[in-house]
């Protein structure tokens, strides 16, 4: 069989001896040692400024907006992971949805302006597969409305902009550790920020509002990543720059293999950085992404509809009409990359694309 993605598992070894740390700690969660050596390495690597490790991905988002005191209209993408529309609905406030961009696939800053009302209090904007936003852009609208800024960055690890971390742009960004990510802790995720004030607030909402042990500073949730976790985190930041290089070879592989047949490519935003963290391949139908689907699985191959349906149409809200997200996400499959896929595989699929187009 081959999976659309395989979680990296570093050798048994090296996650028995940090757990064995947890259990001589006697310390399992509560931000022990391992936690802060994960957030110190995470620091170091990702060359960012803070960062608070969480339980998962989510979580850093409902944090984000409760923190800023966003209670209105937060204009988003219809192209996202589902948890990028649920977080806002979820903290009682309202998605206005602005379509994608049909190039770079995320949200389309030109029309972020006519989806501004008065009710308008945040945008929370996704870099899709890893390939950023037109960050610059949204920045100079942001500033101008007096709109805060939340990047959903669950595919960004690694990714930079402009020589420096995606995760340095906006009021607050966000990661997910989930065990399908290039860097993952089985679950997990991060929340970043620049503003120290802003910081310290955030900090103090995923633990409870703790102070210290007697003493609040005010409202909180428990959002902490447990020494479990952050065992897994430390055991495989070694191998990062292994699993980076692993996947960009499957990546250009593909696009060796497939420029002749397809013209549909994730075309990367300029003086960006890419990890290399999905390979979508935007197709001519939804006919022909179904057929390629299922011969594909007749074979074993599984890739996956990432991501579908576009969020415009989830059932708990209001329909509008997003025409590029509709239309792209009918199209749109991520094939199979993982760090340790076999030559033999790759020319599988390629073979069945070419033969299918």
């Amino acid at each position: 069989m081959i999976p659309v993605t395989k979680t990296f598992l570093p050798p048994i070894e090296d996650y028995i001896t940090q757990l064995k740390r947890a259990w001589d700690n006697g310390w399992v969660t509560n931000r022990g040692e391992l936690v802060k050596e994960l957030e110190i390495k995470l620091r170091e690597y990702l060359e960012v400024k803070n960062i608070i490790l969480t339980a998962n991905g989510t979580i850093p988002m409902q944090i984000a907006l409760k923190t800023l005191g966003i209670t209105g209209e937060v204009i988003t993408t219809p192209f996202s992971y589902v948890a990028t529309t649920a977080v806002i609905v979820w903290e009682q406030c309202a998605p206005v949805f602005v379509d994608i961009d049909p190039i770079y696939l995320t949200i389309d800053e030109t029309k972020i302006e006519e989806a501004i009302t008065p009710r308008t209090q945040a945008i929370l904007a996704t870099h899709v597969y890893g390939n950023p936003c037109n960050i610059d852009a949204i920045e100079t609208i942001a500033k101008k409305h007096n709109l805060r800024v939340i990047y959903d960055a669950a595919h960004c690890f690694g990714v930079t902009y402009k020589g420096k971390s995606i995760f340095e742009y906006g009021d607050v960004s966000t990661c997910s550790f989930h065990a399908t990510k290039i860097f993952h802790t089985g679950e997990g995720g991060a929340i970043f920020c620049n503003d120290d004030s802003l910081f310290h607030q955030l900090y103090f909402h995923h633990n409870f509002g703790h102070k210290n042990f007697e003493e609040f500073f005010g409202l909180g949730i428990n959002a902490k990543m447990s020494e479990l976790q952050a065992a897994m985190g430390l055991s495989i930041i070694p191998y990062i720059e292994k699993i980076k290089i692993d996947r960009r070879i499957v990546s250009e592989y593909y696009l060796g293999a497939l420029k002749n047949s397809y013209s549909g490519f994730l075309k990367i935003r300029d003086n960006a950085e890419w990890n290399y963290s999905y390979f979508p391949l935007v197709l001519e139908s939804e006919h022909q992404l179904l057929h390629i689907q299922e011969v594909m699985n007749k074979n074993s191959i599984f890739p996956r509809r990432y991501f579908y349906p576009s969020l415009n149409s989830l059932p708990y809200l209001t329909y509008s009409k997003m025409p590029y997200a509709e239309d792209i996400s009918k199209r749109v499959i991520c094939l199979p990359l993982y760090h340790d896929m076999k030559n033999e595989d790759l020319e599988k699929i390629c073979n069945i694309l070419i033969d299918e187009f």
